[in-house]
């Protein structure tokens, strides 16, 4: 990273923001109730579906720690997003806050981090609601391969809209989604026997970290709502209180959930990551079950809304700023939308589940990989916090803790480190190659 002070970083890149005066920006239409409901649509997603069995399949009651830990973790992190991203409103998001502190380089390599972990983490989590309506329904593979498309293709054209639109939708979905879960937890009470929790750490205590990697994947999506600030009507007001709000929400119903799993013994066995539909089913019968499996799937389809909202105008960000192709930076004339990041989400998307329908992609395997670079886009947004947020006392200090916990759960996502290496060569292959094309059409 670039080592320039502060001060002529911040300088730089208001000079750049300047340079692009003349382009229209996005349309501020995100109001205090949708950005709380596409928070907790970012942070409330697959995650709370497929992770408690998961978590407590590798961990044993023990990953309640890991839990624990976590809830307590997004506080810092929520609020070190928030702050940043009512100080610097922008579509860039992370990569802006990173390109005020630490220049620009930095900052392109931290959009491509996220912009590139979309696109597996979309998918993934359209799978998982399709995979828990499926199991509910009796629906074989491929049933549920097209119920993921479906949803897919539903996150990118309510983006193509607009986020006044996507804000609404999410209102409603968020809404009917803590219901249900609630409805689940208390389902799941009749059920819950205390020697479910003995042994405590049968794979002994080295799990609980393994645990806490896995449940990251439950707590990321505050830095994918920082790329939607552009369009806050007041920034300040939405990102900071908007983003407390959903903490506390998401926090109480990811407890509530992870003990009821644990405590019920609905993980044991197979199908550890349809832990939630089998004990709903075991106290509301089928009806509950395929509630919960729509539920699912309604919540997978929140999350892919914010997220490709957010990735889209990342994409839309770093065209903008020359760092990714022009096409990536069209705006639809009627909407005033990023449609050049959304048809490069959707080809991405065709893609990967193209990958998984023949099987050389699993399930498993496409939840870790995404991990490693979500994590770094963390890590690099908290350091930028440290550094824009010293004279702040309070964003100091969650910036410092979230960068720190952050640096400590990274190494527990093993060979899944492989993919943001990759993504890091081929930042620094583009960039090489588009150094010696501009120096042979000076030279010309």
């Amino acid at each position: 990273m670039e080592t320039g002070s502060a001060g002529n970083a911040s300088a730089a890149a208001r000079r750049e923001e300047a340079r692009q005066g003349g382009e229209a920006g996005l349309a501020r239409t995100i109001g205090m109730p949708q950005a709380v409901a596409l928070y907790i649509g970012a942070v409330l997603g697959s995650g709370v579906l497929i992770v408690p069995g998961l978590a407590a399949q590798e961990a044993g009651p023990a990953s309640l720690i890991a839990w624990g830990l976590m809830a307590l973790l997004i506080i810092p992190m929520a609020l070190s997003m928030g702050l940043l991203s009512a100080a610097y409103p922008s579509a860039g998001g992370v990569s802006h806050f990173v390109t005020l502190a630490f220049g620009r380089r930095a900052g392109a390599l931290t959009g491509w981090f996220f912009l590139l972990s979309v696109p597996i983490g979309a998918p993934v989590a359209a799978l998982t609601g399709a995979g828990y309506l499926a199991e509910a329904a009796g629906w074989g593979e491929p049933a549920r391969i097209g119920t993921a498309a479906i949803v897919l293709l539903a996150g990118l054209l309510i983006n193509a809209v607009g986020m006044k639109t996507a804000g609404r939708v999410q209102v409603a979905v968020v809404v009917a989604i803590v219901l249900v879960l609630l409805l689940a937890v208390a389902a799941a009470v009749p059920q819950i026997r205390f020697e479910n929790l003995r042994p405590f750490a049968p794979h002994g205590w080295l799990s609980v970290g393994h645990a806490a990697s896995m449940l990251f994947w439950c707590f990321i999506g505050w830095e994918a709502v920082a790329h939607l600030s552009e369009e806050f009507k007041d920034p300040r007001r939405a990102a900071v209180r908007g983003v407390g709000i959903a903490a506390v929400i998401v926090g109480g119903l990811y407890a509530a959930t992870a003990f009821a799993v644990v405590a019920s013994g609905s993980y044991i066995g197979s199908g550890a990551d349809t832990a939630l539909v089998r004990m709903t089913g075991g106290a509301l019968g089928p009806a509950g079950a395929l509630v919960l499996g729509l539920t699912g799937l309604f919540i997978c389809a929140a999350t892919i809304v914010a997220y490709v909202g957010a990735a889209s105008r990342v994409a839309y960000a770093l065209s903008r700023s020359g760092e990714a192709p022009r096409r990536m930076g069209a705006r639809s004339a009627r909407y005033g939308t990023p449609t050049g990041g959304i048809a490069f989400l959707a080809v991405c998307f065709a893609i990967v589940l193209a990958l998984y329908a023949g099987g050389l992609l699993s399930l498993n395997a496409l939840i870790r990989l995404p991990n490693a670079t979500f994590i770094l886009t963390y890590l690099a947004g908290c350091a930028a916090g440290i550094r824009l947020l010293r004279g702040s006392r309070t964003g100091f200090a969650v910036s410092l803790i979230s960068f720190a916990v952050m640096a400590l759960v990274f190494p527990f996502t093993g060979w899944a480190m492989l993919y943001p290496a990759g993504i890091l060569l081929g930042f620094a292959a583009l960039r090489r190659l588009n150094r010696n094309r501009h120096r042979a059409n000076h030279e010309n």
